[in-house]
């Protein structure tokens, strides 16, 4: 069953020609509503016998298809909207039943978070560690001390890169826009590992600041060398820039990494994207610039209309687009810079959320930031629930799991999506 749903969902993107976009969703949208039906209920069998989570034993060759499911999801949500009549209107309507489905989907992944690892939790021990906590349990101070933690980082940095990510493509109309592709997050690493090799910061009150930095500087840079040249910063122009930019960042922060080594020693699990072993500082420095960036992306909403549209038509209808750009640009600079200084360069979150979204709810970016800010969560604590649970009783980092799992989602974009020419 696990194998089955990520190639279902591979392979019903493959044919494009087998598309039928007329009065009918086509025969390649319900292969993927049927394989979305399994993956939900999947996660409702997960949900009515969790207790069956921890025993579960998974090989290689189930951890391959636990990371298919995963991947196949966003590409489901894209291949279904894709497959639909244009005039047959958004897949999710009624966002009084669906923003609850989404906080209940939210709730489970944080039940997972709090219950898988190598020791093995049930639900009464999370619950009564969350709200009749007994010291004397070996179960609930895990719970308490370690895994609550984890999860409210985990959180909190996936609603950073999944709005962050929202933004960016809205505003910059690209459809591979995410902070890990322009630059935005390996500036953000650059900045902090410079700031451990030359200042010797060595707590988060030393170095999370440079993250944000950084991250405005590489903003700054890749839009600097998309300009260059007729037509401006261009899609295509734009996500050339921020790969290499990401490749010449990520080259001086290797760099700096061999030449020191106890920078190495106290980067280099955390430039893995880890939320492992981490306590709450980064967030109780953060949190005011993380609220107050998430608050003025959801106020950017009906902005970031206008601005998909085109510059012109934005200016036509009265906006200052300059004034939106800076802003917007501000907010995402401090959403990725503050996901970065928390967990690290984690891939993925901030393409495959906004993707997945604005197959379900349609353009309007209002209702894409706001259930980014529910769903991204929801994928990278997936993400961090199945690195812990592949080699236990080690653990793999999230950023490799969301690698993994991002790749073939790269390939679907690129391969299905119209970008604007050079």
């Amino acid at each position: 069953m696990l194998l089955g749903l990520p190639i279902i969902s591979v392979v019903s993107v493959t044919d494009e020609s087998s598309v039928d976009v007329g009065p009918g969703d086509g025969v390649l949208s319900k292969v993927s509503w049927v394989a979305l039906a399994a993956l939900i209920a999947m996660v409702a069998a997960l949900l009515i016998w969790p207790e069956s989570i921890p025993e579960f034993q998974f090989s290689w060759f189930e951890v391959v298809g636990i990371v298919g499911v995963l991947t196949g999801g966003p590409i489901m949500a894209s291949t279904m909207a894709r497959t639909r009549s244009p005039t047959a209107g958004p897949l999710v309507r009624n966002h009084a039943l669906a923003l609850p489905c989404s906080l209940a989907l939210f709730s489970l992944f944080v039940l997972l978070s709090l219950r898988c690892g190598s020791l093995e939790i049930d639900n009464a021990t999370a619950w009564n560690a969350l709200f009749d906590y007994d010291d004397r349990v070996p179960g609930q101070i895990v719970v308490r001390e370690l895994r609550v933690p984890r999860t409210l980082l985990g959180a909190v940095a996936g609603a950073c890169l999944a709005v962050a990510g929202a933004i960016t493509q809205g505003v910059t109309r690209n459809p591979l826009g995410a902070p890990g592709i322009l630059g935005v997050n390996t500036g953000a690493s650059f900045a902090i590992v410079t700031a451990i090799f030359v200042g010797g910061f060595v707590s988060p009150e030393g170095y999370v600041w440079f993250s944000f930095i950084g991250a405005a500087g590489a903003a700054v840079l890749v839009y600097a060398v998309a300009s260059v040249g007729p037509g401006g910063a261009t899609p295509v122009k734009l996500a050339l820039a921020g790969v290499v930019i990401t490749a010449l960042l990520g080259a001086w922060t290797t760099s700096l990494l061999l030449l020191d080594q106890e920078t190495l020693d106290q980067a280099r699990f955390w430039l893995a994207g880890s939320i492992a072993g981490r306590g709450t500082d980064e967030i109780a420095l953060l949190w005011p610039i993380i609220v107050t960036a998430l608050i003025s992306a959801m106020a950017l909403g009906r902005q970031v209309n206008l601005l998909s549209m085109g510059e012109d038509v934005a200016a036509g209808l009265g906006q200052r687009v300059n004034s939106v750009r800076a802003i917007s640009a501000a907010v995402v600079v401090a959403l990725a810079g503050g996901a970065v200084a928390i967990a690290g360069p984690v891939a993925f979150i901030g393409l495959a959320i906004p993707h997945m979204v604005r197959s379900l709810v349609g353009p309007d970016y209002r209702w894409i930031i706001l259930y980014s800010l529910v769903l991204g969560p929801c994928l990278l604590l997936g993400a961090d629930v199945v690195g812990r649970v592949v080699v236990r009783p080690s653990e793999l980092q999230v950023g490799i799991v969301t690698a993994a799992i991002g790749a073939p989602f790269l390939v679907y974009l690129v391969r299905f999506t119209k970008l604007a020419e050079l």
